[in-house]
């Protein structure tokens, strides 16, 4: 029975190869890339570009041809007519000089001071920086006065200066003091003061009294700074609006 079987099954196998052998050929037979008669696979990229086929117009010239150094034109030609073009003459150019003269700005040259210190001096060069040409501070070293002194000229002891002390005891003068030391030493001071027209009171008073009163500036060399600006003389410069600092003016100073 089994081998019956598998014969039967043999046998229908056979047919349906057959059958799919028969029915499923399309007649299509792979073909070889590298047979000549293939053509080639070419990319779009690989093509070249299209010419063109309309030239952009060009643009009409006129030109003018002498008629001396024209060639000739053949016998049967007919002469052809030239045009010419009159041309405007070109303006003289202006002269140089005069460009450079419209541009050329003149400058003025100011001293500004002076600061008693350096923090007023620097916060004026910072507020006056963009609206100058150049600028440079600098120190100078200046006698201030510290006021007004009243005394009798010293003496050639101590001890002569505290008898004539006495003297001014006697006769009602209060407020003086011996100098024991230093520049003015054995003089009898009679007071200081910041207003001269006080320190010319005291001493009218004490010189009433027969003293030989006298009164003399107190001054003091201490440092300041001073800003030196150029500035164009066609510029609105006014330094008032930024620098507050009292007792601060302008003066002209030599440029730099």
């Amino acid at each position: 029975m089994l081998p019956r079987l598998l014969f039967v099954l043999l046998i229908a196998l056979n047919i349906a190869v057959a059958a799919w052998l028969w029915l499923g050929d399309s007649g299509v037979h792979a073909v070889d890339p590298t047979d000549k008669g293939v053509p080639k696979l070419r990319l779009l990229a690989e093509l070249p570009a299209p010419a063109m086929s309309i030239a952009a117009p060009a643009r009409p010239v006129a030109l003018v041809t002498p008629a001396s150094s024209s060639p000739a034109a053949p016998a049967s030609a007919a002469p052809v007519p030239v045009q010419s073009v009159a041309t405007a003459p070109s303006p003289p150019p202006a002269p140089a000089s005069s460009a450079g003269e419209s541009t050329r700005r003149s400058y003025r040259c100011l001293a500004l001071g002076p600061f008693s210190n350096q923090a007023d001096m620097r916060a004026a060069r910072t507020a006056l920086s963009p609206r100058t040409a150049r600028m440079r501070s600098r120190q100078e070293q200046t006698s201030q006065s510290r006021g007004w002194r009243v005394f009798l000229p010293a003496y050639a002891t101590r001890e002569q200066a505290l008898a004539e002390a006495r003297k001014l005891e006697a006769k009602g003068v209060k407020d003086y003091f011996v100098v024991t030391s230093g520049d003015l030493q054995n003089t009898v001071a009679l007071g200081l003061f910041h207003d001269p027209a006080n320190a010319r009171k005291r001493r009218d008073e004490v010189a009433v009294q027969g003293f030989p009163a006298k009164m003399s500036e107190r001054t003091e060399t201490t440092p300041v700074w001073w800003l030196d600006l150029v500035v164009a003389d066609d510029a609105n410069f006014d330094w008032k609006r930024s620098v507050r600092t009292p007792g601060i003016a302008t003066r002209s100073t030599g440029c730099f």
